[in-house]
């Protein structure tokens, strides 16, 4: 595998108050600590250096980007976990897959499991595998690219990414499961772009956003 370079920018802070803490992760950053202290560095302690009672609810991939939120007490964390336990959260991403996307939306069915000799890498495994659905729809062509909106449905490891690759248009940039020249990308076009959630104080739903970089 590649090093491990994280990202040296300040914390993109999108909203905080005294339940929620909603960042903007940068691609290249992990979520949580990995094993071994080169792979200490990560969004979870970036945030816990300034807000020291920030809670993990969820993670993103590492070359992921974009919405995660932390709970600033315990009751928000339970509040959290449980709704997207329920999956009662709504997360919207947004990507650039290889080669044009005929269709202008669709939904991927499909069961994941993790690939063991492989790991991290997931496979779909029709016998075995926890269900997994993605609903799709394209927003515009680019050169040789769709750039498409994703609404996941599951919330299962590598998702997106290998769905996408399953319908034949790999994530660009992605270093698992693109190949050739669907992997030439800066990084990983993957981004959360907004999480629709009810406030653990109260239920009001609210919708936090981060613009795509790309």
């Amino acid at each position: 595998m590649d090093t491990y370079s994280p990202p040296d920018e300040p914390l993109n802070i999108l909203y905080q108050d005294h339940e929620l803490l909603l960042v903007d992760k940068p691609s290249g950053l992990l979520s949580v600590p990995g094993k071994g202290a080169h792979l200490a560095d990560c969004l979870l302690s970036r945030v816990q250096a300034v807000f020291p009672d920030a809670l993990l609810v969820h993670r993103l991939d590492r070359d992921t980007s974009g919405v995660m939120v932390f709970a600033m007490t315990a009751h928000a964390q339970r509040h959290l976990g449980l709704q997207f336990e329920k999956r009662m959260i709504k997360k919207t991403y947004v990507a650039r897959v290889y080669g044009k996307v005929e269709e202008r939306e669709g939904r991927v069915d499909l069961p994941l499991l993790v690939d063991w000799p492989n790991r991290p890498k997931q496979h779909v495994d029709h016998e075995n595998g926890k269900q997994a659905i993605t609903d799709w729809k394209v927003m515009r062509y680019e050169d040789g690219a769709t750039r498409i909106r994703l609404f996941p449905q599951t919330g299962r490891s590598h998702q997106l990414r290998v769905h996408m690759l399953e319908i034949g248009h790999p994530i660009l940039g992605d270093p698992f499961y693109a190949t050739g020249p669907a992997r030439d990308a800066p990084r990983l076009m993957l981004h959360a772009e907004s999480l629709r959630l009810r406030h653990p104080d109260g239920g009001k739903g609210l919708t936090f956003k981060a613009k795509c970089p790309f």
